[in-house]
């Protein structure tokens, strides 16, 4: 059995490496996970959003009138 001497700049570079795949790893896996039910969602179609005319705004600008 023999040992091999590794340099300490070997050692940490193989750290950073690993570290580096273990995060790409993490969030390329919540990209992923969020675009599926987003991509669900546009699909179908959305209610219109925003300003609308309702009944009770319309009285309302009928009761400001001068």
């Amino acid at each position: 059995m023999s040992i091999e001497k590794v340099s300490r700049r070997k050692f940490f570079s193989t750290v950073v490496v690993g570290g580096v795949a273990t995060a790409t790893t993490a969030i390329a896996a919540t990209l992923v996970g969020q675009r599926i039910p987003g991509a669900a969602q546009a699909a179908e179609p959305r209610p219109a959003e925003g300003y609308r005319e309702t009944a009770h705004i319309k009285n309302y600008y009928r009761s400001t009138l001068v």
